[in-house]
């Protein structure tokens, strides 16, 4: 393992480490028209812009007109919201099918039955990042945050990335942008293997846990995935992993590149030390080879958050970005939809909305909005996100609420689900499940019952948050407008 001793700090703050340019021009894109289904999907509109700005003829389609849709027809763009009728331009050459894409789709069926090439969503992210500076976030927790982070720092110091993550970054203005910048920031999804189709320049693994558990067999399998895509990092370039993470040396075996360690209060090679709360967020001193640069005061909440910060300041060190550039963008970073955001604060009682779906994520989650707000009490409403994945992981859900005072548990959103896992699995027995382990906790099926429950039994000093990776935000939402 290289350590950050081999690594040039300038007095500006910047690691000096060379990079191999590479062709900034995809001559295998331009003049190509490529139509999309399912263009206004977050990562789609950044794709559609990418490749738009890499010479190729952009035509799409979606369901329904969306800020996405609309800007992307600012740009020229022909997008159509009739997928039934099965158009697919004259003169398309390649499609591009995002993963909610049916085969049935009858533009997608109309595609193959004139035989043009068919790529995956991700396929395609991996063959444009050939031609720019791919910087891949992967981990099982953490992908959206850190992305977020590292296109915040990268915009903020005049980089003008592109960058397509999973959730919007309002001070972005969108989930996806992009950019005639040299840096192409992706999101890297380890399900499916989307990950595979990524050749980066960079990369981050934040954590390997077990999880989709519907697609991999066991963890053994889930490590063996991610060691293959750090093998895919180029020889030249950077990974990134945890310091604590029990996978870090089959990991570290796995790749080429040079590979950095990041941690809390660890010995690694980008660390986090004095670790305190500063109303309610962390603060830190970050170091690079035990050499501190400075302090950083973040304004988003969790002790997961410091390890998301310090591998988005190594990735932005690395690409040139100066320390006090690194340090002033994170400490001004807001955070992301869905992720620990405040939706309202009215009568006395806080109501945020976070996407975690995991047991790792409920308790980081849980722990990190109780230490920001402090509440006299703390209602979770966790909608369970598939069958298969509830059933997997129940007790593991039942241990996961420990600083919640109540949880309220509607149905279980249906996602990926087979008959049977419906049929076999239900949120009630989550419930008895949580008061087994000691929790307090209920079940309400639908969410309008949920809402009429917590209008009436709220009090002041609450903080009601919505979790889960379905629709669940619709409950602290519709709650503000009532409150």
């Amino acid at each position: 393992m290289t350590g950050m001793s081999q690594i040039e700090i300038d007095a500006g703050g910047r690691l000096r480490i060379s990079m191999s340019e590479d062709n900034q021009h995809d001559s295998t894109i331009a003049g190509v028209h490529i139509h999309m289904i399912g263009i206004g999907g977050s990562g789609m509109s950044g794709l559609a812009q990418i490749v738009r700005q890499c010479g190729a003829v952009v035509t799409g389609s979606d369901r329904a007109p969306s800020l996405a849709t609309d800007h992307l027809q600012t740009m020229g763009i022909s997008i159509l919201f009739d997928q039934q009728a099965g158009w697919v331009p004259p003169g398309t050459q390649w499609v591009i099918c995002s993963a909610a894409v049916r085969r049935d789709n009858p533009e997608r069926v109309a595609a193959e039955a004139r035989r043009l090439k068919i790529f995956k969503y991700s396929e395609m992210l991996g063959r444009v990042m050939h031609f720019k500076q791919g910087i891949a976030i992967a981990g099982t927790h953490g992908k959206s945050t850190t992305t977020a982070m590292t296109a915040w720092i990268m915009t903020s110091a005049g980089l003008t990335p592109s960058f397509v993550g999973g959730a919007v970054i309002p001070q972005l203005g969108g989930s996806s942008r992009g950019n005639h910048g040299e840096y192409f920031i992706v999101e890297a999804c380890e399900f499916d293997r989307s990950f595979l189709n990524l050749s980066p320049r960079m990369a981050v693994v934040l954590n390997v846990e077990p999880d989709h558990l519907d697609y991999y067999k066991d963890i053994d399998e889930i490590r063996a995935a991610f060691c293959q895509f750090i093998q895919q990092v180029h020889p030249d370039g950077l990974v990134l992993i945890p310091a604590e993470s029990p996978h870090r040396h089959a990991l570290a075996a796995a790749a080429s590149a040079q590979v950095l360690t990041f941690g809390i209060e660890q010995r690694a090679d980008i660390a986090a030390h004095d670790y305190s709360l500063v109303n309610g967020c962390p603060a830190f001193n970050m170091a690079l080879n035990s050499k501190v640069l400075g302090r950083i005061e973040l304004q988003v909440p969790g002790r997961h958050n410091v390890l998301n910060a310090l591998a988005a300041a190594g990735l932005s060190l690395r690409a040139g970005v100066e320390w006090e550039m690194v340090r002033h963008a994170l400490e001004s970073f807001q955070g992301i939809e869905r992720r620990s955001q405040l939706i309202r604060q009215a009568e006395g009682v806080t109501l945020v909305d976070d996407y975690a779906h995991h047991p790792t994520e409920i308790r980081a989650t849980l722990a990190a909005l109780k230490a920001r707000w402090q509440p006299q009490r703390l209602i979770c409403v966790f909608q369970p996100h598939q069958h298969s994945r509830t059933r997997c992981f129940m007790d593991e859900f039942a241990h996961s609420f420990g600083d919640a005072d109540l949880v309220i548990v509607p149905d279980i959103h249906f996602a990926r689900d087979t008959p049977s896992d419906e049929a076999g699995v239900k949120a009630t027995m989550l419930v008895e499940k949580i008061q087994a382990a000691g929790g307090v906790a209920r079940h309400l099926a639908q969410f309008s019952q949920v809402i009429d429950y917590l209008e009436k039994h709220r009090q002041t000093g609450d903080l009601i948050i919505s979790m889960g990776a379905g629709n669940v935000w619709k409950v602290t939402h519709e709650l503000a407008k009532r409150i």
